[in-house]
């Protein structure tokens, strides 16, 4: 059994904050606005939304910056997190070059907003390391909702069985492998070819 495509996931994996605490860990030190604010005021209530694109990430945060920090603009928010939530893991991109060279596709399949998906493919170069991205706002869906995996494999192309998934949340690995796809767990710990070959050797076993 050979995957034809491995789909990786972003945060957590591609990208991983060197700060257990990630890209607001001297948010309030840096621009003055409290995390906990920030996570009250904005995430819970307007989060939801956002990610699965029923509204545009600065339609919600403009009005509760200026309700919560009149002084901070939107667009110097936005580029500090994009800016600050940006270390991507060199070695994994490594070893998934060398899987790409032998045929395989690399999709992300990601949760992401409209604007740092395109940050990511973009401003971070992840499109010259994948072959395609699939990601929540754009597919209405977000991990780990078995609809998000159904609509990722049919944006693809690819089957189920024939994809190979990686992610940092034991959930999200789960629900991918109810959909029938191939999925491990991603720590970092083990040679990504390593767990291919086990997924695919417990494959042609079944």
């Amino acid at each position: 059994m050979r995957f034809k495509a491995v789909m990786v996931d972003v945060d957590g994996v591609v990208i991983v904050h060197p700060d257990p605490r990630g890209w607001a860990a001297y948010l309030e030190r840096d621009l003055g606005l409290s995390p906990a604010l920030l996570q009250s005021a904005f995430f819970a209530p307007h989060w939801p939304d956002v990610i699965l694109g029923r509204a545009g990430l600065r339609d919600r945060l403009v009005p509760v910056l200026a309700e919560i920090a009149p002084k901070l603009s939107a667009d110097a928010l936005i580029r500090y997190w994009f800016e600050n939530d940006a270390h991507l893991d060199q070695s994994l991109l490594a070893q998934l070059a060398s899987i790409r060279a032998s045929g395989v596709k690399l999709h992300l399949a990601t949760v992401q907003e409209h604007e740092r998906a395109r940050y990511v493919w973009g401003e971070l170069a992840l499109k010259q390391h994948f072959d395609a991205m699939h990601y929540a706002a754009e597919l209405g869906w977000a991990k780990p909702a078995g609809e998000f995996f159904r609509a990722a494999a049919a944006r693809s192309g690819f089957a189920p069985h024939e994809i190979f998934f990686i992610d940092d949340k034991q959930a999200n690995v789960d629900a991918a492998r109810g959909e029938g796809w191939s999925a491990a767990l991603w720590d970092g710990s083990r040679p990504l070819g390593d767990l291919i070959t086990e997924a695919a050797s417990a494959k042609q076993g079944l």
